[in-house]
């Protein structure tokens, strides 16, 4: 009996998976994300994603059975937390330091929000981990702020604004450009926050 089937099969998957480095997946993880951003998720291929950098598509089956399990990892990968540390001692001032740092990723983030819409709606792992990359990070940190907010006094803790903060922030990101064809940008978002978000919180005369 040979050495690797003395140590299993998953032994060996593992031992195929070592071969890629974090960097070469990364790579992988990143030319995924960007054909779909680019193409829409219907149109992105494991073959084309292994043109595009340069391997065997064998090596991506290997390592991702399938397309959606391949996105999933990827986008799991590639979770961000853009609200996390803002903190200025103010709840108004930390919403318009969100508003201002969604602009600076809302097109990229949008745009893939948008292009894997339909596909997460048919494969659940799919859909979570969009959530776990893009939602529930940035959902958790708006929170906190909120939670801060309500520690300092500057809003009541039933005020019933508060359940709606991250469906408001998070909807106008997804809405803008299908309304005008354009991304919410820092200064449409911190126009948002000033004319919708603080009014609703009772914040309107903070500056």
């Amino acid at each position: 009996m040979t050495s690797q089937a003395a140590d299993g099969p998953d032994t060996v998957v593992a031992s195929r998976r070592s071969k890629i480095t974090a960097e070469r997946e990364r790579e992988f993880f990143d030319a995924v994300l960007d054909q779909i951003r680019e193409s829409g998720y219907e149109s992105v291929t494991m073959e084309g994603v292994a043109a595009s950098t340069r391997c065997s598509k064998s090596t991506l089956y290997r390592q991702w059975k399938t397309k959606p399990q391949f996105v999933a990892a990827a986008l799991r990968a590639n979770r961000r937390v853009r609200f996390a540390g803002i903190d200025t001692g103010s709840l108004a001032e930390d919403l318009r330091q969100a508003a201002r740092t969604a602009g600076e990723w809302s097109g990229k983030d949008t745009k893939l929000l948008q292009a894997l819409g339909p596909a997460v709606t048919a494969d659940h792992e799919l859909a979570q981990a969009l959530r776990e990359a893009l939602v529930f990070p940035e959902t958790a940190a708006l929170q906190e702020m909120l939670a801060r907010g309500v520690a300092r006094g500057e809003v009541r803790a039933d005020h019933p604004a508060l359940d709606y903060l991250p469906a408001m922030m998070f909807g106008v990101l997804r809405i803008r450009p299908v309304l005008c064809g354009q991304y919410a940008d820092g200064d449409y978002l911190t126009g948002f926050v000033e004319a919708i978000v603080l009014p609703a919180l009772g914040l309107t005369d903070v500056t």
